[in-house]
């Protein structure tokens, strides 16, 4: 993991997604990680990277590993990134 997302900033930001946008991180798993059929996702943590979600597909809970389009410089960079994403994904 990237010093610039310490297991804090990790924490912070999938604990914002997962309280406030959970639509949207099931359009994650949905758009991005190949599971139209997640029924709920959750954020486990974010790096410079990507991102890793685990899905509820049924009864069964599957890991997925998302990886950005380029490499995040810092948080807000990963703020603007999830906006980005999810309005692509509304699209998709």
């Amino acid at each position: 993991m990237y010093e610039i997302f310490s297991a804090e900033i990790s924490s912070r930001i999938c604990k914002h997604m997962n309280e406030d946008h959970a639509d949207a991180v099931v359009l994650y798993a949905k758009a991005f990680g190949g599971m139209a059929d997640a029924i709920a996702a959750q954020m486990e943590s974010i790096d410079a990277e990507g991102m890793n979600l685990t899905a509820q597909l049924n009864s069964e809970t599957v890991p997925i590993r998302i990886p950005f389009d380029h490499v995040l410089a810092d948080a807000e960079d990963a703020h603007q990134t999830l906006i980005a994403m999810v309005k692509q994904a509304r699209v998709k």
